[in-house]
């Protein structure tokens, strides 16, 4: 019962971490991850940007994504902050 008593309160930190989402770089990323990472991107919409990148080159800029049907303005500025364009960093 003692592991509930500590476990719930750490819950309650971690919880909004996760629900934030994480950066994503739309350049490289499959649709299951872009879909995670973006608020309001679902699975259609993120195999939207799949195929666009696809067939149109990689993004240069987060306000690009709104070029993809289905993917407005509105959806660009919620998750401006994890919209990723660039290469990748290298370790």
């Amino acid at each position: 019962m003692r592991i509930w008593k500590r476990a719930l309160p750490l819950s309650a930190i971690f919880l909004p971490l996760w629900v934030l989402g994480s950066p994503v770089n739309v350049n490289t990323a499959d649709a299951e991850a872009i879909s995670e990472a973006l608020k309001g991107v679902g699975l259609s919409k993120a195999q939207g940007i799949v195929e666009y990148r696809q067939k149109h080159g990689p993004f240069k800029s987060a306000e690009d994504l709104s070029l993809v049907k289905g993917i407005g303005e509105r959806t660009v500025e919620l998750n401006r902050d994890d919209i990723l364009v660039g290469p990748e960093k290298k370790k």
